[in-house]
């Protein structure tokens, strides 16, 4: 709003010219997005202790857990509005860009809120049925696909994904881009979801993916950058840099209340919405390839409940009797059965986040 209301005044006060350059906006929606969640994330707290929405905790998981049951969870609330607020303050709303991970955001986490609601309040055990869940994961998907596919904007490269550590090398998906977009979406939101298991593992890494994606669409939606790095340049694409400084901001707030030990959980509320709105980045900045590198720990989550579930399935068909791979899954649950604290697990876990972003960031420009 503030992009449409003041910077037309600069005709009249030249200082509301300021207002046309994406840094000074994503710096204030960064900001804004902070306070914003630094002010509401304790009357959330509050309220959804006075309401006796808690955590459930598995009686097979880690002992260690037990100690969280009745935790308010559905915090992602917090992470939700002071992200989106402060880009209806700050972005420019008639870019495509920006409404699509307006709806996006909105949608998954609608899911997950529906999701939490019947756990934690209509108490029924699995909450969402999976088959809903992923009836609402995949009918985005659609959505957003056959919106790239089909609107005008995107026009040239409607079902082009980049080749990463490759120069302006793109691979054309033609009719399967539909699908891969629903593969995405899904994997990514899901790959999120089952990260979040330690007080502020999933935050942080989020805050760390969604930081790196900052740069990304700063960089592609800039013909000068984007031919120096020779990547895709993707005109309007430099808007997204708005949204990813106020989800980065929302995420730190909140990782203020979510750090050990969580005085609030995000619930599927924030790890399916986020997860939703990472996987989305990565496909309107045509970096979903990229993005198995930069995401490589929730990929790496991923994959260790597959093997899991894969494994025991297999052992139990073949020998009658369920075997394992990890002591427990997701794999931050593997090395909590191992005897590792928490808060070094979360540490070392961003810490390869981090390092993953760097490589992923560096991956511009090589041959």
């Amino acid at each position: 709003m503030f992009y449409h209301f003041l910077y037309p005044l600069k005709e009249f006060f030249s200082a509301f010219n300021i207002f046309q350059y994406i840094t000074f906006r994503s710096a204030g929606a960064a900001i804004t997005s902070m306070i914003l969640s630094f002010f509401i994330g304790p009357m959330v707290i509050n309220k959804l202790k006075m309401m006796q929405i808690g955590e459930l905790i598995r009686i097979d998981g880690p002992k260690s857990h037990l100690s969280k049951k009745g935790t308010p969870t559905m915090g992602g609330i917090i992470i939700v509005f002071s992200t989106l607020f402060p880009v209806l303050l700050w972005a420019d709303l008639t870019n495509i860009y920006i409404q699509i991970m307006l709806f996006s955001t909105l949608w998954m986490s609608g899911i997950g809120f529906i999701d939490d609601y019947l756990k934690v309040i209509k108490k029924y055990k699995k909450g969402l049925i999976a088959k809903y869940k992923m009836a609402g994961q995949i009918s985005l998907g659609l959505i957003m696909g056959a919106i790239i596919f089909l609107h005008p904007h995107f026009k040239e490269i409607n079902t082009l994904i980049s080749i990463p550590f490759l120069r302006n090398v793109e691979l054309d998906l033609g009719l399967f881009y539909i699908p891969f977009v629903i593969f995405v979406v899904t994997g990514t939101s899901n790959a999120v979801n089952l990260t979040d298991g330690l007080d502020g593992l999933a935050a942080g890494l989020m805050g760390i993916a969604i930081m790196a994606m900052a740069m990304v669409s700063y960089m592609s939606g800039r013909v000068d950058f984007s031919q120096y790095l020779h990547t895709l340049y993707l005109p309007g694409a430099g808007e997204l840099t708005i949204y990813c400084l106020a989800a980065v901001g929302g995420l730190l707030g909140f990782l203020w209340y979510n750090s050990h030990p969580a005085q609030v959980f995000m619930g599927d509320t924030g790890s399916l919405g986020m997860g939703g709105a990472l996987g989305t980045l990565a496909i309107l900045l045509r970096k979903e390839i990229l993005f198995a590198l930069l995401g490589g720990v929730f990929v790496a989550e991923a994959l260790s409940v597959m093997i899991q579930v894969g494994y025991f399935r297999y052992t139990k068909k073949k020998y009658g009797e369920g075997r394992r791979i990890f002591r427990m899954a997701p794999l931050h649950h593997h090395y909590e059965m191992k005897g590792t604290k928490e808060t070094k697990i979360v540490i070392r876990f961003w810490i390869i986040g981090i390092l993953l972003a760097l490589l992923s960031l560096s991956s511009f420009k090589i041959l």
